[in-house]
């Protein structure tokens, strides 16, 4: 726990850096496929500090977001054996990887989404997508919607409510985006059911 620590406090500390912005892209970046911290530990002090620049922020995280994507792709197809398979138990999730292998061919789409979405860590969703050979199309259009969705409702809270939503975002907003993503998927199933 002091290295999660310890590595979030760093990355709090590079939002006041004269390159926040590039550092940023490069968190957002190697966040999508090894590191452990999200780049809302930058977006939101960034964010915070120059409202009027929130949108541009958004815009930043998402690109370097899904590209890091990309990166957590190709580990997964090429290197899952070497370095994925060890990333994916060092986050404890042998066991969801596990569970979705099964669905991952008809419902890829709707699990990059998701992982793009919730707290649940986007770099197990990148790699098994890579591992289970998900068409990368698919898991970058996915990639593009799931982490935009996520980093632009984040900036447009923060633009319009300023520091006083900062507490929900940290706190709850994972959690409310999850619960809109299953009524989302299970409205989609409930149609497919009733047709």
């Amino acid at each position: 726990m002091f290295l999660i620590r310890h590595l979030y406090d760093w990355t709090l500390s590079l939002a006041a850096h004269r390159h926040a912005i590039w550092w940023l892209a490069a968190v957002s970046f190697i966040e999508s496929s090894v590191f452990p911290i999200p780049p809302d530990a930058l977006l939101i002090p960034m964010i915070l500090a120059a409202r009027e620049k929130a949108f541009r922020y958004a815009f930043v995280c998402t690109v370097a977001s899904v590209l890091g994507g990309l990166a957590g792709y190709g580990i997964g197809y090429f290197l899952f054996d070497t370095v994925g398979q060890p990333l994916v138990a060092l986050y404890g999730a042998q066991d969801a990887l596990a569970g979705v292998q099964a669905d991952f061919a008809d419902n890829g789409w709707w699990i990059v989404l998701g992982g793009g979405m919730t707290p649940f860590p986007y770099k197990v969703v990148t790699i098994a997508s890579g591992a289970l050979s998900l068409d990368p199309l698919a898991f970058t259009a996915a990639s593009v919607v799931g982490r935009g969705v996520r980093f632009f409702l984040v900036a447009a809270l923060l633009w319009k409510f300023g520091a006083p939503i900062r507490d929900f975002i940290e706190k709850r907003l994972g959690l409310v985006v999850a619960a809109g993503f299953i009524l989302l998927i299970g409205g989609f199933l409930l149609i497919k059911v009733l047709l």
